[in-house]
Parts: C-alpha cells; sequence; structure tokens
C-alpha cells in the first residue's frame, strides 16, 4: 500500500501530522509531506485515521 497526497487539494491544516507525525508533516511551503509512504501492515490502520481525519480529502491510500 502507497500513501498519495494530492496538492492541489492540500491546505496544509495537519490534521493527518498532528494524529500520524511519523508520517506526515507540514512542510515550509504549507503543503503535507510524506515521511514514510508505505506504512507496515500493523501501522495502516492508524495511517488510514489520519488520512480519513483530511477535512479536504487530500490523503488516499492504494494498493
Amino acid at each position: 500500500m502507497r500513501i498519495d497526497v494530492d496538492r492541489s487539494r492540500c491546505e496544509g491544516l495537519g490534521m493527518c501530522e498532528a494524529m500520524a507525525h511519523e508520517f506526515f508533516e507540514v512542510g515550509d511551503d504549507g503543503f503535507v509531506v510524506v515521511r514514510d509512504d508505505s506504512p507496515a501492515e500493523g501501522q495502516r490502520s492508524f495511517v488510514r485515521a489520519a488520512i480519513d481525519s483530511c477535512p479536504v480529502s487530500a490523503l488516499s491510500l492504494r494498493d
């Protein structure tokens, strides 16, 4: 699985970073940076919750 970011939707609100700072960081440019785009099996539910917290649906997890 891989984390994808739609930078055209991202508003840099940081909900993902607040929930999973190991995987997400709001960069100096105001957009989310994915620190690790391939979460291990045991971390996927944690990452999924952070992705689902994005109020502008800029994040997705795909196979």
